[in-house]
């Protein structure tokens, strides 16, 4: 490996600490802010981890670390809102997999966020690819709903974190079908009996104390785990697919009062209108355009442009066979959506600002505004196009080291036999 090769792989790393030292300027750039209009030849300057300034015609600070994007282009972090990432690194090793819960004293009370890893390889691959936070989601274990998982931010080293219990993940689609006892009656009567639960535990929490509390369908854990969601505190993020599955979630949102978020949605665009009007977001895989089950028969490629012209919040998330490894082509993703009829900023909006708001972050992520976190990306160009890769990833303003172990296998394998700098033959 020739020494200029070295040099370039680590030269994005060495802004690391200069970034906390100094404000950065990232100058010549098509700024996409997502917030607004994007500016031509736009300059983004953040300091102490946030962005003090977005325009253009705007003057790098004195002593300020100057990147010059030569015509490239700029865009929040993106965010990725369903995901193994940290969680699971090897699909077909137990020993990396964090997801599920298999124990029957708890489903709602699990929480993925003990098992996150932050050495997993899947974080540097993902936010190599521009994406700076991610839902980490937890599978379905013993019964419908899968537990609690969390937001975590991507960095590499200080950057690193992790928000637990960001949402209570549960599912109605042909898997909650399965797990409910073989029917979407018993799903839904599952659910009313968990929801009157929760309210009888919430009131009569010394007879649980007590043991004189009567017999429930969950453990005391889960019940305790639910109460969040039944004031309205904690998002229920609902797996539905089926165009009658989606109007039932709808009528379980309007008559408990829940905030939920809707993810698969694969038929969303039938009733869109109404999921709209009840406004839920949504979270989908915009390149799911062939059934896997019966539920899922009104799959289109089509989906996502159709929601948003109804109105719906959308977020993309990479799912499916895909979801272990392929958080990274969110960008891609997006691109697909963008060529199937969404339009170009609201494809960009699906991975990034939507994203946050629907989360809760949307104060501090999303945009590329003063004031919110720098969690910036420099693409070398469309950052949608299969294509274009970043150049530069800024978390929390501080640069990111861009090789990953899959760089240096590459690297000591390319030529096997010859020496290279790395000392590899």
């Amino acid at each position: 490996m020739r020494t200029s090769v070295i040099l370039a792989l680590a030269l994005p790393f060495a802004f690391a600490t200069a970034a906390t030292a100094a404000p950065t300027a990232i100058i010549n750039a098509t700024v996409h802010t997502v917030s607004g209009a994007k500016i031509p030849n736009g300059t983004v300057i953040f300091d102490n981890g946030v962005i003090t300034a977005v325009g253009a015609g705007l003057s790098a600070p004195a002593g300020a670390t100057v990147i010059d994007a030569k015509g490239g282009q700029v865009t929040p972090g993106l965010i990725s809102s369903y995901s193994y990432v940290g969680i699971l690194d090897i699909e077909l090793e137990r020993t990396t997999n964090e997801t599920e819960s298999e124990n029957p004293l708890f489903s709602a009370a699990f929480d993925v966020a003990p098992g996150v890893n932050p050495k997993a390889n899947m974080i540097a691959i993902t936010r190599k690819r521009g994406v700076t936070q991610a839902i980490a989601a937890p599978d379905y274990g013993k019964t419908i709903f899968a537990g609690q998982g969390a937001m975590l931010t991507l960095g590499d080293g200080p950057q690193f974190a992790v928000v637990p219990k960001i949402g209570m993940f549960m599912n109605v689609s042909e898997t909650g079908k399965r797990l409910a006892g073989g029917s979407r009656g018993a799903v839904w009567t599952f659910i009313r009996q968990v929801f009157e639960d929760v309210r009888y535990f919430e009131r009569n929490r010394n007879d649980f104390d007590e043991n004189k509390a009567r017999a429930t369908a969950l453990t005391r854990l889960d019940l305790e785990a639910l109460v969040p969601v039944l004031i309205g505190k904690m998002p229920l993020v609902v797996e539905a697919h089926r165009a009658a599955d989606i109007q039932n979630v709808i009528k379980m949102a309007a008559e408990y009062k829940l905030k939920v978020i809707l993810v698969g949605a694969r038929e969303g665009w039938k009733v869109a209108g109404e999921i709209a009007k009840a406004n839920i977001p949504v979270i989908i895989d915009p390149t799911n355009n062939l059934p896997a089950r019966f539920d899922m028969l009104g799959s289109t490629l089509e989906n996502a442009a159709k929601m948003h012209a109804a109105g719906v919040k959308l977020a993309f998330a990479v799912m499916g066979d895909q979801i272990a490894y392929n958080a990274r082509s969110l960008s891609y993703y997006a691109g697909l959506a963008a060529a199937n009829g969404m339009p170009w900023d609201a494809a960009l909006a699906a991975i990034t600002k939507n994203p946050a708001e629907i989360w809760g972050m949307g104060s501090k992520h999303g945009t590329l505004e003063a004031g919110k976190i720098a969690d910036v990306v420099i693409w070398d160009g469309d950052p949608l196009e299969v294509t274009s890769e970043p150049s530069h990833v800024f978390i929390g303003g501080a640069a990111q080291n861009m090789i990953t172990r899959q760089d240096l296998l590459r690297e000591r394998y390319k030529n096997v036999g010859v020496p290279n700098q790395l000392g590899y033959r």
